[in-house]
């Protein structure tokens, strides 16, 4: 690897949804080059078993790998919950997920201790964000509510639509008439959604962005192993964007969610890696 302080970070997701994640480590860790991964021939992971999305994963990761990328973050909940464990020890590089700093931010800030969580239906079945956090707080509860139809409206452009609205109280009625005092948006496209799920839960419940807590975990994985780019001021940081299908799709979506205007978006062949 030429100088790991200037190789990029990884981000990979089944689809767009990990844009978030990027945009939040474009934000907070404005000099760090970054190589995302969309597996847009491959979505949703949501509908598929562990071992595939296993597999699955650890060809992305062997693609970002010939980009010398320095670090990965798996910007996706699904595969974070379930290939997390399984890709960690394979590669030599620093693989993160989603979940474990959305559940951590999570218990550092209830202070009534019960947790409302929102994901798609593959999250909430595998009970992820359940047994994480029972694993750093026993005492916590935790309600957890699956969204499906959160990510097509995001995919759709209806984020502004009525009909959004309408289905953020009909999936929410019952968490907003439960006690819970923070909330997980435990799923990457949900952020996009932010402003109207807190107008609906009100003021006193604080809602936790596993993206932007996953960005701040880099930052400090970065500065631990002496990795952060220092950047200079003379050059702009790069941010490449590569999918397994529907290109110019996901550059359409993407140019919603980044600050900047997304350029070119490759098609790479993931089933040769």
């Amino acid at each position: 690897m030429e100088n790991r302080n200037t190789a990029p970070v990884g981000v990979f997701d089944s689809g767009v949804g990990g844009l978030t994640v990027a945009r939040e480590i474009s934000r907070q860790l404005p000099n760090e080059n970054i190589v995302y991964f969309g597996d847009t021939a491959r979505v949703p992971y949501g509908s598929k078993s562990q071992n595939t999305i296993i597999r699955f994963s650890e060809q992305i990761i062997r693609f970002l790998k010939t980009k010398e990328v320095k670090a990965i973050v798996i910007a996706c909940n699904t595969a974070s919950a379930l290939a997390l464990d399984a890709v960690r020890g394979e590669f030599d590089v620093p693989v993160m997920g989603v979940v474990i700093p959305g559940a951590r931010a999570a218990v550092e800030a209830t202070r009534n201790r019960k947790v409302g969580v929102v994901g798609t239906d593959a999250t909430v079945k595998s009970g992820m964000y359940t047994k994480i956090i029972h694993s750093m707080a026993p005492d916590v509860t935790v309600i957890e509510k699956a969204c499906p139809l959160f990510v097509p409206l995001v995919e759709e452009g209806f984020k502004d639509h009525v009909v959004t609205q309408e289905i953020i109280e009909y999936y929410l009625e019952s968490m907003r008439s439960s006690d819970i005092d923070a909330m997980i948006l435990g799923c990457t496209h949900y952020p996009l959604l932010r402003s109207k799920i807190r107008e609906y839960m009100g003021e006193k419940i604080q809602i936790v962005n596993p993206a932007y807590e996953t960005a701040m975990d880099l930052k400090k994985l970065l500065h631990e192993q002496g990795m952060e780019n220092s950047g200079d001021t003379e050059r702009h940081s790069i941010y490449s964007f590569y999918v397994s299908d529907a290109a110019e799709k996901f550059r359409r979506f993407a140019n919603t969610v980044m600050p900047f205007d997304v350029p070119t978006t490759n098609v790479v062949n993931i089933e040769e890696y």
